[in-house]
């Protein structure tokens, strides 16, 4: 009896130091224990650790653009921000002005006619967005579909809403596209919707407006909403054949809703400011979740936000022209070091393939370790992932090629 005492008393001791170093694992809930680790955090770790030992890092990790946001963006906020009306809370849905304006820029980019009321709903950045929509149209218990490799946020946004996320492989024999034959062999029976995401982070592919449909058809059959991260559509290399979006395709109104951000196309990732549109059963019941966990967005960068569409392109014309040089920077120092690559239609990344017989993780440490480069490891975006990493070219073009000279010589 007293060997018994002992022990729950060396239990019960352990339990208070537990307790007094951090809160007690009991007491967190499962979603966030089933969380993996947020792969950008552990760059960031790795990161400082080798820039503390005094070694110039070059970070072609994160993609983070680096040129300017539009001065004339920058000035509608300053007068956006001296106005006393805009210092009280703002609509849930956006500004009318706000959802009018996106709605124009639908209607003067890939001639999609969006009713600005029911139709939009403005986002505190897209990935807000795409993080609460699982919350709009997911059961507890019930599928969604997530590309992979991909953004994790898709995983993560179905795992909070209490669903199951059912890998979609994107492999390179593909193009990188789902293969939605394949899918149907496997589909489960509580499959709510699908992720999607073109251009393609991490892959760089494209996707024609014939795949959108087929997609479209594919869903309509199956009742699975399709949601579609278009944060890319602005940044491409494809010459005169544009990205296109998902409501081009015939049949993606009944079925679809579609995440845009001016993050990539006007340079504004700290602004956080996106929309959504759409379906207007799915925009109306993602701006319900939002009327629910946000206040909507301060509306001076909502008329930043207006301007940023206004001059949405003539400013991407001329940001098309300063990726497309780095593109070729990295692609030619990348065939330089003998590292093979897949072809980027758009976004700014590169992906490309670690060495053989080595892990991606291994890889991405060792050319930090050795050459003070931050690349991403392409299991960061999944188990597919797994045999790439992926470059981003969000820094200029001599630090560009201060980066693949180091990658030569490793």
């Amino acid at each position: 009896m007293k060997k018994r005492t002992q022990g729950a008393g060396r239990r019960a001791q352990g339990a208070r130091q537990k307790a007094q170093v951090g809160l007690p694992v009991s007491r967190v809930a499962r979603r966030i224990l089933e969380l993996p680790p947020y792969l950008f955090a552990e760059l960031d770790r790795r990161k400082r650790a080798v820039s503390e030992r005094g070694i110039d890092v070059i970070d072609l990790g994160v993609g983070d653009p680096d040129l300017p946001t539009p001065e004339s963006v920058i000035a509608a906020l300053i007068r956006g921000a001296r106005k006393p009306e805009n210092h009280r809370y703002p609509s849930y849905k956006g500004l009318p002005s706000f959802r009018q304006a996106a709605a124009d820029w639908y209607a003067e980019r890939f001639s999609v006619t969006l009713d600005p009321e029911e139709e939009v709903v403005s986002l505190i950045g897209s990935k807000e967005g795409i993080a609460h929509a699982p919350l709009a149209f997911i059961n507890p218990g019930d599928a969604g579909l997530v590309p992979d490799p991909g953004y994790p946020v898709y995983r993560t946004s179905i795992l909070f809403a209490g669903g199951k996320p059912i890998l979609v492989p994107l492999l390179e024999k593909n193009r990188f596209l789902p293969d939605l034959k394949a899918l149907d062999r496997t589909l489960p029976a509580r499959c709510r919707l699908l992720f999607l995401n073109y251009p393609n982070n991490p892959t760089g592919a494209g996707a024609s407006l014939e795949f959108l449909e087929n997609v479209a058809r594919w869903a309509r059959k199956r009742n699975v909403i399709v949601c579609h991260d278009a944060a890319y559509t602005e940044v491409s290399f494809s010459g005169s054949s544009r990205p296109v979006s998902f409501l081009q395709a015939k049949g993606a109104r009944e079925v679809g809703i579609e995440f845009h951000s001016l993050s990539k196309t006007c340079n504004m990732t700290g602004w956080r400011i996106g929309f959504a549109v759409g379906n207007p059963e799915l925009v109306g019941a993602l701006g319900k979740v939002k009327t629910n966990i946000d206040s909507g967005i301060f509306q001076a960068v909502q008329e930043a936000g207006i301007e940023a569409l206004r001059v949405a392109p003539e400013h991407v014309r001329s940001m098309a022209g300063v990726y497309a040089d780095r593109l070729r920077v990295v692609q030619e120092g990348l065939r330089a070091a003998g590292i093979e690559f897949c072809p980027t239609d758009g976004t700014f990344y590169v992906w490309a393939h670690v060495p053989k017989g080595e892990r991606s993780m291994d890889f991405a440490g060792r050319v930090l370790e050795k050459t003070g480069v931050v690349v991403t490891p392409g299991v960061g975006f999944g188990r597919y992932g797994e045999g790439y990493f992926r470059v981003t070219i969000t820094q200029d073009a001599r630090r560009l090629r201060e980066a693949m000279d180091r990658l030569r010589r490793i």
